[in-house]
């Protein structure tokens, strides 16, 4: 039987895959409420759409695009390695000392001091740039916005990462304290630039309404900007347009975006939304019907024609400072997407601070997350309510994985329990807490959940059937494991990890040797560069006898996973099939010094102490 180590494994790759419709804030999140579900056939390139975490919307992002037009980052002096005299703060504590502190405290994720201590730094040092710089970036990431606005650089040799930074937060911030006129002002004066002006041009028009600028905020989006951010822009304006009550414009706007071939799915429910606020209930019935029978599996579409039916409220339009709020959650997503994950946490802390939105705030901590925020990143999702349980068990979700990374597997699992609780008919969720319990080797708690009601249907995934064989073979079932494998093996028959783990189960049973090692080679050929499977083909051909050939091959497997007991353990057999047994017993040793399980310690110790007893090669028949 695998050992428990090696199914660990391969539960491990299969909770990725299991929880990537689920989490997926390493690319991202919704691009706004109307947005449509995930399974909306996806606009051509220039865009990509990223498949959301639980029943969020998708978003929609650029491919990334270098801008000849940004300035070269100057050069910016570095700390000098002694003061003199090393300057002190009241408390006797020296700038270099405090400066330490503060880089170790963002270094373990401790945003909020990190930021207090190299704000004290900056004041001991007003004359460092870096101390600057850095105590305004850790006081974004921390959300103290107060704090970044007073220390955000102005000078020419600061960088344009952080100048621009400085001025959106500036701008922000006055909008935040009602004085729109004064951000529109400043924003007309000096628009927000690069890296930043995607974020600046999406909350530009909603400032400009809130000051009465209308002729700003009703211009149409700068056409050299990205695709997307022109996309958008042209919607934001169409909800401008009937902020102002120029239905007739409106109505024309929304009816292109959506009838557009490319990015129309993104903007159906928005228009019919505007036709049902403006008592058109059939026309926004129609356009409803029209877009299900293209798209039956988006929830947006199907749950605002159920609204409509049961004649409830329109969805309203957002105020000005949502509408702020909501470029500014895109501008994000669009970040995140594009791998710049601190951009992103700034522009959601900007957005809340507009308005406390729970999705934003979902995506604000799985986003720091990703930054590799773990402790602000569990106090922010810990700060979302069950009032709305999709975004709730999203939030759980995150959690889940946040602590899962941490190492502490128990507490993600009762995340996950938690997430199951709120939308208990979600069988994405049911899947993620199988694969958690298969990882925690609770294999027969994991096929209770894998037989219940909402895995076990007639339309299950080959995934569920290859998590249920995993079960069954862990628990020394071969026949339902046999069962259960081949059965996602037909479903998709070229899929690496179902080809190898099948096919070593024959193997090293002596079942089905010829036949498992030939479904190992395929899975090899997929995937060379797996050092699991390259542990399995190595494994085939000790059992075939071949073993000068193996040992090669297991060489190569344990170069790619050196810390792996079992693929260590099959190469010290190898050496001694060889003759090579100083190394055989070099192998086995090392074996010891990575945590075996009970069962390969004891056979390990035996082989160290007795050699391995010269066995003849398995059975090659394909019964």
């Amino acid at each position: 039987m695998r050992s428990a180590r090696k199914a660990a494994t391969y539960i491990a790759m299969r909770i990725l895959l299991v929880s990537a419709s689920l989490i997926a804030l390493v690319a991202g999140a919704a691009v706004a409420q109307d947005a449509p579900a995930a399974s909306e056939p996806a606009p051509p390139r220039p865009a990509i759409i990223v498949a959301p975490p639980l029943s969020l919307p998708p978003m929609i992002v650029p491919e990334p695009q270098a801008d000849p037009a940004d300035p070269p980052v100057p050069t910016i002096e570095a700390i000098p390695r002694v003061w003199a005299p090393a300057p002190r703060d009241a408390q006797g504590r020296s700038a270099y000392g405090l400066y330490l502190s503060g880089r170790s405290a963002l270094s373990a994720g401790e945003a909020a001091e990190g930021a207090d201590l190299l704000a004290r730094v900056e004041a001991l040092t007003p004359e460092q740039p870096t101390v600057q710089e850095q105590a305004f970036t850790s006081a974004l990431l921390a959300g103290d916005l107060g704090l970044a606005a007073r220390l955000a650089p102005a000078t020419a040799t600061a960088s344009p990462v952080i100048t621009q930074a400085g001025a959106l937060v500036s701008v922000v911030q006055a909008f935040a304290a009602d004085e729109a006129r004064a951000a529109n002002m400043a924003l007309k004066a000096n628009p927000i630039g690069a890296p930043h002006a995607r974020a600046g041009a999406l909350i530009a028009p909603w400032i400009a309404a809130a000051a009465g600028d209308w002729d700003t905020a009703l211009a149409e989006p700068n056409p050299t900007a990205d695709p997307l951010t022109v996309v958008l822009g042209r919607f934001d304006r169409a909800r401008l347009l009937e902020h102002r009550r120029r239905y007739d414009e409106a109505d024309a706007a929304f009816k292109v975006l959506a009838e557009d071939a490319r990015t129309g799915p993104l903007f159906r429910v928005a228009y019919g939304s505007f036709l049902e606020r403006r008592g058109r209930r059939d026309e926004a019935l129609a356009v409803y019907d029209a877009a299900l029978a293209v798209g039956a599996g988006d929830p947006a579409l199907a749950a605002a024609r159920a609204r409509l039916v049961a004649r409830g409220r329109a969805p309203a339009l957002p105020s000005f400072r949502e509408g702020a709020a909501e470029a500014l959650t895109v501008a994000a997503q669009q970040a995140s997407a594009e791998g710049s994950n601190e951009f992103a946490v700034v522009y959601l802390r900007l957005s809340l601070s507009l308005d406390r939105d729970p999705t934003a705030l979902y995506r604000l901590g799985s986003t720091l997350s990703q930054a590799n925020l773990e402790g602000p990143a569990q106090v922010t999702l810990e700060q979302i309510s069950d009032a709305d349980p999709s975004i709730y068990a999203a939030a759980r979700v995150s959690l889940g994985v946040t602590l899962d990374k941490e190492d502490k597997p128990e507490e993600a699992l009762a995340a996950f329990r938690q997430a199951q609780a709120a939308t208990p008919a979600d069988r994405r969720v049911a899947g993620l807490i199988a694969s958690q319990l298969m990882k925690l080797e609770r294999w027969d708690a994991a096929l209770e959940v894998l037989n219940g009601p909402l895995l076990n249907t007639a339309d299950q995934t080959p995934n569920i059937r290859f998590m249920r064989g995993v079960a069954h073979e862990s628990l020394g079932q071969v026949p339902e494991a046999e069962a259960e494998l081949w059965a996602a093996l037909q479903a998709e028959p070229d899929d690496p990890s179902f080809l190898n783990y099948l096919g070593y189960l024959w193997v090293d049973s002596g079942t089905r040797v010829a036949e498992g090692a030939a479904m190992i080679q395929r899975a090899h050929a997929a995937d060379p560069e797996d050092g699991n499977i390259q542990d399995s083909l190595g494994w085939a051909q000790y059992r075939q006898g071949q073993f000068d050939i193996a040992v090669d091959t297991l060489e190569q497997a344990v170069a790619k996973e050196p810390a792996n007991a079992e693929i260590n353990d099959h190469l010290g057999d190898a050496y001694w099939q060889v003759g090579r047994r100083r190394e055989a017993g070099f192998q086995w040793n090392r074996v010891l010094t990575l945590d075996p399980d009970a069962e390969r310690r004891t056979e390990v110790e035996r082989k160290l102490e007795q050699g391995l007893t010269d066995v003849a090669p398995a059975a090659a028949g394909g019964g």
